[in-house]
C-alpha cells in the first residue's frame, strides 16, 4: 500500500492511501487526524476539517495544489510538510546552500560503481563520487581484510581484555574500564555526545564525499569495524541517505571527530538526514523511506567511524580538483595579453628553459599555444608589431613564473591528498595478521592541514595577478581603451564596481590565506594537547578557491569586453573561440545593465571547465606535434650578427 510521511510541527506522521486518487487535501486531513489523535488539547485545533492548510513537498519546497490527486504529484514513500495557517516554517527543515547541490527529486541513481579497496581512490574519484556519478562496492580482498581484523576485535572482547577505545573510556577516561555489558552503549554514547558540531550543515555533495572516504578507509581492514556495518555504509551512500553533518567542530586531532560523529549518527537513524527522495527529515524516517535499518554498533565501531582525517580530506580533495581546474584556466585568460597590445616574447622557451621549473616551462608553453605565432596568426598582434613599447607590465609579463608556481604547489598538495585519501587514519589500529591492537597518532590532521594552508596561499596569487590585470583593462591610461570598457562613460559606468568586486575579493582573500595550522589548542583535559586545525585550513581554502574563480570570471568578461574595441581585428583561432563561448551566455557591454548575472554566467563557465575545455585541443595538438616556435621581429626582442670566428679573422686578414 502507497504511504506518505508528512511532518507537522514537530513530528513525523506515516499516512498510509490505499487509493492514490485522492487529493492532496485528502492526504492533509488524514494527517491532521493523525497528529491531533494524541494531543491532549487537539493540538489546538477545533475542527481538522475547517483547518486550512498548505502542503509542499520537502524536497524543493514546492507548494501542492490541494485539488490534485496524489497520483499525479506524489511518489510512495515521498516526505511532504504540513504547513498549518498561522504557523511559521518549521524549523526542523535545515537550508543547505541554495545552488550547489545537483542530487535533487530528478537525481537518476548511477549505474556504474567505483570499487573501493583503501588503498586506489584519487581525489578525482572522490570528487565524481560526491556528484553522484557513480555508487560504490568493496573489493572482494577488501571485505576479507575487514573480517579478518573484526575476528581480532571479537577474541578481545571474549577474553575480557584491556584495550584502548574497545573496553575502555575514551581520551581522558582511557584508564577506565567498562563492563562487557555495557560495550554497545559505550559506543553509541560515543557518537551522541561527540555530535557537537555547529553551523550550516555540508552540502549533499560534500557529505556523500565524506561518506565515500570514510568507507574507503575503513575498507583498508584497520579499523575493526564489521563488514554488516560496513555495507550498511555503503547501502546509504548508494541510496544517497545523507546524515546532518555541521560545518564546524573539529579541530583535526583527535581527527575530524565532531563532524564524523554527525555522519555516524544518522546511520544510526538518529539526528538529521538528507536523500534527494526526502530532504531534510529525521534520519529514522529517510533510512526506512529507503528500505534500509539504522547500525546497530558493536564494540569499537563507533570509535572506528568517528576517528580519522576525512572531513579534512575529502573537502581538501576538492580543493585541489577546483584549484587544478582555475588554474589551468587562468593561462587561457591571456586574452588579456591580446587585448592590453602585449609581446609573446617574455614566453619565449629559452629563457624558461634557464629557470626550469616544471610549472613556469608547462604555464610558458600553454601561453605560446595560445597567442600570436606562425600556427594561429592574431591581427591584433600584427597591429601593433612595430610599436616603441620595450617590454610588458609584470602582471602580464610574469604569468608563467607566478602562475608555474601555483601549479607545482597544486601538484604537491595532490600527492599529500591522494595519500591522505588511502591512508588508514584511526586509533588504535588493529593488525589482524599481527594479532594486536596498536596506539598511535595517524589521526593527527597536519598532512592535510600544512598542504591546503599552502595551496590557499598558491592560488590566492591567480587571484591577486589578475585583479592587477582588470586594473590595467579598466584604465585607460594603461589600456588606450574608453574608460571602464564602456561608451558614453559617465552615463555609464561599465566594469568600475566589478573592479572593485576583485579588489575586495583579492583583499578578503588575504585574511583567508593565514594558515590555520600554525594555531594549536589543548583539548580533552591536555590529552590532545597538540591539534591541527585543518577542518577551518580545508573550509578557507575552497572559500579561497571560489573568489578566485570569481575573479578571473571578472577578468575574462573585461577581456572579451575588450576585444569589441578592437573590431574588426581578430585574436588567434584558440581565443576566438573562447570569446565565442564568452558571448554564448553574455552579450556584449553596450550600455549598462546588471552585472552579477553576467559574472555568474562566466564563473559557471569556469566551474564546469567549459573554458578549459575550448582551449585544451589547441593546447594539446601544440604539444604533441611539437609545432616549431614562432620568434616575430619585435622591439623587445632584437639580434646582432654574431662574431666572426678567429679562424675567419685569420683568413680575411
Amino acid at each position: 500500500m502507497p504511504r506518505f510521511t508528512v511532518h507537522i510541527r514537530d513530528e513525523w506522521l506515516a499516512v498510509p492511501c490505499r487509493d492514490t486518487t485522492n487529493t492532496i487535501q485528502w492526504l492533509g486531513q488524514e494527517a491532521l487526524k493523525r497528529y491531533v489523535k494524541n494531543k491532549p488539547d487537539n493540538g489546538g485545533l477545533t475542527d481538522v476539517k475547517v483547518t486550512h492548510f498548505a502542503v509542499r513537498r520537502c524536497q524543493g519546497l514546492g507548494l501542492l495544489d490541494s485539488d490534485d490527486t496524489i497520483d499525479d504529484v506524489l511518489e510512495d514513500n515521498d516526505f511532504v510538510e504540513l504547513a498549518i495557517e498561522g504557523d511559521t516554517m518549521s524549523p526542523d527543515f535545515i537550508p543547505y546552500e541554495p545552488g550547489v547541490s545537483h542530487l535533487t527529486a530528478a537525481y537518476k541513481e548511477p549505474g556504474e560503481y567505483i570499487s573501493l579497496d583503501g588503498n586506489s581512490l584519487t581525489s578525482t574519484d572522490l570528487v565524481n563520487l560526491g556528484r553522484g556519478l557513480y555508487k560504490i562496492k568493496l573489493t572482494m580482498e577488501a571485505e576479507k581484510k575487514v573480517v579478518q581484523s573484526r575476528e581480532l576485535l571479537d577474541t578481545i572482547v571474549k577474553e575480557n581484555k584491556v584495550v584502548y577505545g574497545i573496553t575502555t573510556g575514551f581520551g581522558k577516561f582511557a584508564r577506565t574500564v567498562i563492563p562487557v555489558s555495557k560495550l554497545k552503549e559505550l559506543q553509541e554514547n560515543l557518537v551522541r555526545s561527540h555530535s557537537a558540531g555547529v553551523g550550516n550543515p555540508l552540502s549533499p555533495e560534500r557529505t556523500r564525499m565524506l561518506l565515500a572516504l570514510r568507507i574507503n578507509v575503513l575498507a583498508k581492514g584497520y579499523s575493526g569495524i564489521s563488514l554488516e556495518t560496513l555495507h550498511a555504509m555503503v547501502e546509504a551512500f548508494n541510496a544517497s541517505c545523507l546524515s546532518f553533518v555541521p560545518e564546524k567542530g573539529t579541530v583535526g586531532a583527535s581527527g575530524d571527530l565532531a563532524p564524523l560523529s554527525h555522519l555516524a549518527l544518522g546511520l544510526m537513524g538518529e539526528g538529521k538526514m538528507w536523500s534527494p527522495k526526502s530532504g531534510w527529515a529525521d534520519a529514522k524516517y529517510v533510512l526506512e523511506a529507503h528500505g534500509l535499518k539504522p547500525v546497530s554498533l558493536r564494540p569499537k565501531e563507533g570509535l572506528a567511524l568517528i576517528n580519522g582525517t576525512q572531513m579534512i580530506t575529502s573537502l581538501g580533495a576538492e580543493a585541489v580538483e577546483r584549484a587544478q581546474a582555475i588554474a589551468q584556466q587562468a593561462d587561457i585568460i591571456g586574452l588579456t595579453l591580446e587585448v592590453l597590445k602585449g609581446t609573446t616574447n617574455a614566453f619565449d622557451s629559452d629563457i624558461h628553459l634557464l629557470r626550469p621549473h616544471p610549472g613556469q616551462i608547462e604555464v610558458a608553453q600553454r601561453f605560446r599555444s595560445l597567442l600570436d605565432s606562425d600556427h594561429h596568426p592574431s591581427q591584433i598582434a600584427e597591429s601593433h608589431r612595430f610599436c616603441d613599447r620595450v617590454q610588458d607590465a609584470y602582471t602580464m609579463r610574469c604569468c608563467p613564473q607566478v602562475h608555474g608556481v601555483t601549479n607545482d604547489t597544486i601538484k604537491f598538495v595532490q600527492n599529500i591528498i591522494n595519500t591522505e585519501i588511502n591512508s588508514a587514519t584511526d586509533n588504535p589500529m588493529v593488525f589482524a595478521e599481527r594479532g594486536e591492537t596498536i596506539s598511535g597518532g595517524n589521526f593527527h590532521g597536519e598532512y592535510p592541514a600544512k598542504a591546503l594552508d599552502f595551496l590557499a596561499i598558491a592560488v590566492h596569487e591567480l587571484a591577486s595577478i589578475s585583479e592587477r590585470r582588470i586594473e590595467r583593462l579598466c584604465n585607460p591610461s594603461l589600456s588606450e581603451l574608453p574608460a571602464f570598457l564602456v561608451n558614453e562613460g559617465g552615463l555609464n559606468s561599465g566594469f568600475m564596481i566589478a573592479h572593485c568586486t576583485a579588489a575586495s575579493l583579492v583583499s578578503e582573500n588575504k585574511v583567508l590565506c593565514h594558515p590555520s595550522s600554525v594555531d594549536s589548542l589543548s583539548t580533552s583535559a591536555a590529552t590532545e594537547d597538540h591539534v591541527s586545525m585543518g577542518g577551518w585550513a580545508a573550509r578557507k581554502a575552497l572559500r579561497v578557491i571560489e573568489h578566485v574563480e570569481q575573479v578571473l570570471a571578472i577578468e575574462l568578461l573585461a577581456a572579451c569586453q575588450g576585444i569589441e574595441f578592437l573590431r574588426p581585428l581578430r585574436t588567434t583561432t584558440p581565443l576566438e573561440k573562447v570569446y565565442e563561448l564568452v558571448r554564448s551566455v553574455v552579450k556584449p557591454w553596450i550600455k549598462d545593465r546588471f552585472m552579477s548575472p553576467d559574472i555568474e554566467a562566466v564563473h559557471r563557465l569556469l566551474i564546469d571547465q567549459k573554458v578549459w575545455a575550448v582551449a585544451k585541443p589547441y593546447i594539446d595538438k601544440y604539444q604533441t606535434e611539437f609545432i616549431p616556435e614562432s620568434r616575430p621581429i619585435s622591439p623587445t626582442a632584437f639580434s646582432l650578427d654574431p662574431p666572426a670566428s678567429p679562424r675567419k679573422r685569420v683568413r680575411h686578414e
